[in-house]
């Protein structure tokens, strides 16, 4: 017979029944507990379950979620003109047998994106912010490489990085998911499919391509090194618990970039702070910076007036030649040259610079092997190109020579590269100019409005949008407050219209002018000035030519040194004879009151051959550049080059004419 038992419900119920539920209560819970162990789960706080596409990826798996946007101000009606706000999450993970080392993955934005930030991640083409309309590709930071599951037991920190993106994209309806073209892994060897979209996500697994041929040299077990317009190596040296030992080296390995008095800035991002220099200096030096920051906090007993810098964002100089043997601050190789970097075409002794500093640490970097580089490296000059530098990249240490003269070889405790390159200047930002005249044209092409620029001049008494006024060829020498009555009176000799407002100034602190001299039968001449406007001399100065198809017949310089760019040798490369490389500044005229400044200058003719140069006009555009560098910047050029009348006759007049012009320009120079 069942028995029964008696609950304060009133109820009767069986104990098989009873059991029974006590047993069925006990499975659930089990259920439960086992449900709550989620294996495989690649988020870091366990939740949710990992895309299905991902457990059948034997290779390397990438995906991109959009997440959300917000209009940003300002509000207006162009929907291709509003910007939104937008944040996004990329992810990749080695689900395959192999490590990936220094992964790299592309997305493919197409929306104008900027972006502003990303975690776990560091853009390899510059820093935030970034113009990614083109796309960009990510290197991991600090995790550069992706381990396998087999390895890690499973570990996600370890095989995956999650990168959360924040930025801005324009142009974009509201109803639309702006997604991007295509994400990919950029590393060597690796093949990936188009990848799947489905709503705002898309995911794509890259395999191996087993007929891929690793180049023979030797294996790193970081990131390759890479070539750059100017490659700079963070090197650690010595490292004790609370500092270490840092060596930078600066080379320039562009055939024609170049740096003059270089400036660097990067930024600390964990409260470290230069103890000392050898070879460069900090353009700020404030003790009381230190003592009111973290590091005077923890280091209370520290003399910090003698501490060199404690800024987060230092502005780091080469020191003047006369401080090279210094025997605190000198004593370096390569340093001390006054922050020259010339092409390595023109003086590879001259093309590398090195600094050594001391760096101290805070909590929790107290350990010798906590070792972080500082972020966001940004390098210029006095008239130089500009330079956009990437993130530093884990590389293999560098190798030194053994201290000792032993033929043995020294390794560095960790080394990272950074990678510049020279950005084209844009429209109105170039920091030199060039000027074009022929001997067939009576007139000057003056430097471009603007062209380098009209923010420091009022421009509610000029026209910054006018093209320049055409000048006779001796208004070239002087400056351009100097030039306006030569132009209205030119103007008006040729009934040429003088605008109410005149054209603003090219503002450049050095011009070009390019001067078409001859054109015979077997091959033309140019002369080649270079005005230098500013107070202050370039020494080992030089300038750049790319000619187009005329290049190939370069023959002689007569008063420059001119060497052949490689490798289409269609680039020379002019610079001063010795004695003569020093572009002296502008000085006063010979009487101030009344004679108008005048700029230093050098000049030097040209000669060009036109055989084996099938259908070469140089009239119509042949015989001028199509690109021209001053110290390694490239210089706005002329949007038009002098033509030919169809009056103009050839022949003795045409010769007589450019010998009076070359006279009248030698004897005012």
């Amino acid at each position: 017979m069942m028995k029964a038992i008696e609950v304060k419900t009133g109820m009767k119920i069986p104990w098989n029944a009873r059991y029974s539920l006590s047993l069925l209560i006990l499975l659930s819970s089990t259920l439960f507990l086992c449900n709550g162990q989620d294996y495989g789960t690649p988020t870091e706080d366990g939740a949710g379950e990992p895309p299905p596409e991902m457990a059948r990826c034997n290779g390397i798996f990438m995906s991109y979620s959009f997440g959300s946007r917000e209009r940003e101000y300002p509000h207006v009606k162009n929907v291709t003109a509003q910007s939104w706000a937008f944040k996004s999450t990329a992810m990749i993970v080695n689900a395959g047998k192999e490590e990936l080392t220094g992964w790299q993955m592309f997305i493919g934005f197409r929306h104008k994106e900027l972006i502003v930030s990303a975690t776990g991640a560091a853009p390899m083409d510059g820093d935030f912010p970034l113009d990614a309309s083109n796309g960009t590709t990510f290197v991991g930071s600090p995790n550069t490489d992706l381990k396998t599951s087999i390895l890690t037991a499973g570990d996600f920190t370890q095989i995956s990085t999650n990168i959360e993106i924040t930025g801005t994209l324009f142009g974009v309806a509201k109803s639309v998911v702006p997604m991007p073209k295509t994400i990919k892994l950029v590393n060597d060897g690796w093949e990936c499919p188009a990848a799947k979209r489905k709503g705002g996500s898309m995911n794509v697994c890259c395999k191996r391509n087993p007929k891929f041929k690793v180049k023979t040299g030797p294996k790193t077990k970081f990131a390759k090194r890479r070539h750059g317009d100017l490659n700079i190596v963070y090197d650690v040296l010595q490292s004790f618990g609370s500092s270490y030992l840092a060596q930078v080296t600066i080379d320039n390995e562009n055939p024609l970039g170049r740096l003059d008095r270089w400036n660097l800035t990067w930024e600390w991002m964990r409260g470290e702070f230069i103890n000392n220099m050898r070879g460069a200096y900090t353009h700020k030096r404030d003790p009381s910076e230190c003592l009111y920051s973290k590091a005077g906090q923890y280091y209370k007993d520290l003399d910090f007036s003698q501490v060199m810098n404690c800024q987060k964002k230092p502005a780091i100089s080469d020191l003047p030649p006369e401080m090279k043997d210094d025997k605190v601050m000198g004593k370096l190789p390569f340093c001390c040259k006054n922050g020259t970097l010339l092409p390595p075409l023109m003086d590879p002794s001259k093309s590398r610079s090195m600094f050594q500093l001391q760096v101290w640490k805070l909590p929790p970097d107290l350990n010798k092997t906590a070792l972080y580089p500082p972020q966001h490296w940004k390098i210029d000059g006095v008239l130089n190109p500009q330079y956009k530098c990437g993130p530093p990249v884990r590389v293999d240490p560098s190798q030194f020579p053994d201290s000792s003269g032993l033929p043995a070889v020294t390794y560095a405790i960790s080394s990272w590269q950074i990678v510049c390159n020279i950005t084209k200047p844009k429209a109105q930002a170039s920091r030199c100019c060039v000027s074009f005249s022929a001997y067939y044209n009576n007139s000057a092409i003056p430097c471009n409005t603007c062209a380098c620029g009209c923010n420091d001049i009022d421009t509610d008494t000029c026209n910054a949008d006018r093209n320049p006024l055409l000048l006779p060829p001796d208004a070239l020498l002087v400056p351009f407050d100097n030039r306006t009555l030569k132009a209205k009176a030119w103007a008006k000799q040729n009934h040429m219209l003088i605008p109410k407002k005149l054209p603003c100034p090219d503002n450049c602190g050095v011009s070009i002018n390019w001067h078409v001299n001859t054109d015979y039968r077997s091959g033309w001449t140019a002369r080649l000035t270079v005005f230098n406007w500013r107070e202050f001399a370039f020494e080992d100065w030089f300038v750049a030519v790319e000619m187009g198809k005329s290049g190939k017949g370069y023959e002689n310089v007569y008063s420059f040194n001119g060497t052949r760019v490689p490798p289409n040798n269609r680039t020379v490369m002019f610079q001063g004879l010795p004695g003569l490389n020093y572009l002296v500044g502008q000085v006063n005229g010979t009487h101030p009151l009344r004679d108008p400044p005048v700029p230093g200058k050098q000049q030097s003719v040209i000669s060009f051959t036109k055989k084996n140069i099938n259908g070469l006009r140089i009239a119509e555009g042949d015989g001028f550049p199509t690109k021209l560098f001053f110290n390694g910047e490239e210089c706005a050029l002329p949007k038009h080059f002098p033509k030919k009348s169809s009056g103009h006759r050839g022949g003795s007049i045409s010769v007589l004419m450019s010998l009076v012009v070359a006279m009248a320009v030698a004897f005012a120079l």
